[in-house]
């Protein structure tokens, strides 16, 4: 059985690690070089990194900061926000991301998903679904995938969408609800169950998470294969160490 990953995200505005809900009302969280450097000795199993602002401000991701990030961690990187070229995610390879991990863009020109593919393989081509409960004229409601940070709605069915880009070449699915982001109240579980049932790749929960009971419940009830949190960890009040023997405790497989 694989071990399930726990993964901190940086969410990174303007060069600090920062935290907010649904991407708003943010507050500091430190240097994403020095939290970074905690992760790596905490035992993360990956690390993301998303400049939250660069899409949305129209500007390119701070590939000097990833690069003073990449060389204090040897888990495995991922990288995203602002990427709109396959030079983009050059620049981001060689600064040191294992990964590269692309949300708006992908909708846009969904065409880049497969060139990143094509030249640094499915492992390190991630797509970043932000869907939000959406309901419909007819009363029905659809998970409707947002870019730009979650300001702007696609139109997107977030379930179609998951198996677009599995088919255009993306190796990994980074599946954060918009609804339940920041809220502490718990991953988005019916979405994520829905979604991990129709792509075989893997696929990481984001979003919600409050306390470890919520990453046990989005492995426990779905196929998810890893979970992303940030606030949890950040703050300290529940340290990598401690959530992994908690869900080690519980059941589940995971790297000690």
């Amino acid at each position: 059985m694989l071990s399930k990953r726990i993964i901190p995200c940086l969410d990174v505005d303007r060069g600090r690690v920062v935290k907010g809900t649904n991407f708003q009302d943010l507050r500091d969280a430190g240097d994403p070089v020095e939290v970074a450097r905690r992760y790596e000795a905490d035992g993360a199993d990956e690390l993301v990194f998303l400049d939250i602002s660069a899409s949305h401000e129209g500007r390119d991701i701070l590939v000097e900061v990833v690069k003073r990030v990449a060389e204090q961690v040897f888990m495995p990187l991922t990288v995203g926000g602002g990427i709109r070229t396959l030079e983009d995610v050059t620049r981001l390879i060689q600064a040191g991301a294992e990964k590269v991990s692309i949300n708006s863009a992908a909708v846009t020109d969904p065409g880049l998903v497969s060139a990143v593919a094509k030249r640094f393989g499915c492992c390190a081509t991630v797509v970043n679904i932000d869907p939000k409960r959406v309901r419909k004229p007819d009363g029905s409601v659809i998970w409707e995938v947002h870019t730009q940070g979650g300001r702007k709605p696609t139109g997107l069915n977030a379930l179609d969408w998951a198996i677009e880009v599995e088919r255009l070449g993306a190796g990994e699915i980074i599946l954060t609800s918009m609804d339940a982001d920041g809220t502490r109240a718990g991953y988005d579980v019916e979405m994520t169950k829905a979604v991990a049932k129709r792509v075989n790749v893997p696929v990481v929960a984001s979003g919600g998470a409050g306390n470890p009971g919520h990453l046990l419940a989005v492995f426990r009830d779905t196929k998810a294969s890893a979970a992303l949190a940030a606030s949890i960890f950040h703050y300290g009040e529940f340290p990598v160490p401690v959530t992994k023997r908690f869900l080690a405790d519980h059941g589940i497989c995971i790297r000690i």
